[in-house]
Order: structure tokens, then C-alpha cells, then sequence
């Protein structure tokens, strides 16, 4: 009846909709995980000490030094064909020499400062070349210091980095 005092007992779900929740849930954790694995960086490149350098092959390392003196070498060709000012050279050669670092030991050397590189104890040839050759050039009012000394310290560095 209409009008009546009794209760009504609360509406029950079916198992059917628990299921459907519970997928939910399992899916967006899913997503997350993946999303997590897939941005994260590869272990290759991951060092496990500050002092350590990421594993990798004899080839890979000797193709990575042929590439960089390959581009250190267009550099200064592009330099003494006057293709690139004085202070545009030792600017490539600073942004090669960083680059090579951040491959072969997977230090973030393009983003650090000279002061960075020092507190971190990076390799002297690069403390050395940034030092004397790249900063003068890029950030002093004076003439740059000449690429060609500038190029052979990049070679050091690239030959000598541990």
C-alpha cells in the first residue's frame, strides 16, 4: 500500500558491477606501471655510482669517439673555410664536447656550469678546455681564443675521457 509504515530493504548491485570496478582499478594501475616503465630511462644509461660510467661495449665506445672527432674535425674545417666565426666554433666545439660527455658517461654536462663540472670532479681535459678555450670565447668581451686550440682540446677530451 501506498501509505504504509514499513521499510523498504536497500537496493543490491549484482557481481557484475564489483567486476567491472575491480577491472577498472587493475587497468589504471596497469596504466600507470606502463607509463612509469616506458619514460623512465634505459639501463644502459643509468649509472649506478657518480664515479662509474654506464656498461658499454669496446664498439660502442670506439664509434662514439670516431663520431665526435668526425664532428670535431667538420668544426674546424667549417672554422678555416670561414663558415663559422671564431666564437661560433668554440661554441659548437663546447656544445660537441658536452654532448659527448653526457653519451659516454651519462652526465648531464649540457646543462652544468663550468662551476657544476668542477664541484663534480669531472676529468681535468674537460675542466681544462671549458676553462681556457669555450668560456673566454663564448662569455668574455675580448676576442675569442682561436678554435684550432680550441678543436685540439676537444680531441683530448674525447680521446681521454675515462
Amino acid at each position: 500500500m501506498p501509505g504504509s509504515d514499513e521499510l523498504y530493504p536497500p537496493a543490491q548491485y549484482g557481481w557484475g558491477w564489483m567486476l567491472l570496478a575491480i577491472g577498472v582499478l587493475i587497468l589504471l594501475i596497469t596504466a600507470a606501471w606502463l607509463v612509469i616503465m616506458l619514460t623512465r630511462p634505459r639501463r644502459s644509461m643509468i649509472i649506478a655510482d657518480a664515479g662509474q660510467r654506464p656498461v658499454l661495449t669496446t664498439d660502442v665506445l670506439s664509434q662514439l669517439r670516431t663520431e665526435y672527432f668526425e664532428r670535431i674535425q667538420q668544426i674546424e674545417t667549417d672554422y678555416r673555410e670561414r663558415r663559422l666565426s671564431p666564437r661560433n666554433a668554440n661554441l659548437e666545439l663546447s656544445r660537441v664536447v658536452r654532448t659527448f660527455v653526457n653519451e659516454y658517461s651519462g652526465l648531464e654536462a649540457p646543462v652544468l656550469t663550468l662551476e657544476d663540472l668542477k664541484a663534480r670532479g669531472v676529468h681535468p681535459a674537460l675542466l681544462d678546455a671549458m676553462g681556457r678555450h669555450y668560456y673566454p670565447s663564448i662569455f668574455r668581451q675580448g676576442p675569442p681564443v682561436d678554435p684550432i686550440a680550441g678543436a685540439e682540446a676537444a680531441r683530448t677530451v674525447v680521446r681521454t675521457w675515462h
